[in-house]
């Protein structure tokens, strides 16, 4: 089994900054990509920001400039940095992981959530 857990998010006044982290752990082979997804309230979910596993990443064009992205291969970890946050920005955060169980079966895992919000 493969299991994600997030760390970070809170509560933060509009321009600050937050970090979120996903360590993943299990019977892990291998990891392809490592996401950011995020879920306001009476909103659809929408793809943050990924990391591929040679290191190419991808932003939603609303927080290009100010969400990161990095990876730790190594930990087979993944985070989110967010600066100049915008209460547009308030959602559930949801990490994603997929990739290969160490029995080469598929797998693709969600982190529990964490909620962020930004006051204005």
């Amino acid at each position: 089994q493969v299991q994600l857990v997030e760390s970070g998010g809170g509560l933060v006044q509009a321009g600050g900054s937050l970090r979120l982290s996903c360590a993943a752990s299990g019977s892990i082979l291998s990891i392809n990509n490592m996401d950011w997804y995020r879920q306001a309230l009476g909103k659809q979910r929408e793809l943050v920001a990924t990391t591929t596993n040679s290191g190419r990443t991808n932003y939603l064009d609303s927080v290009k400039g100010r969400f990161t992205i990095s990876r730790d291969n190594a930990k087979k970890t993944v985070a989110l940095q967010m600066n100049s946050l915008k209460p547009e920005d308030t959602a559930v955060y949801y990490c994603n992981a997929d990739g290969r169980r160490r029995d080469y079966g598929f797998f693709s895992e969600w982190g529990q959530g964490t909620q962020v919000t930004v006051s204005s």
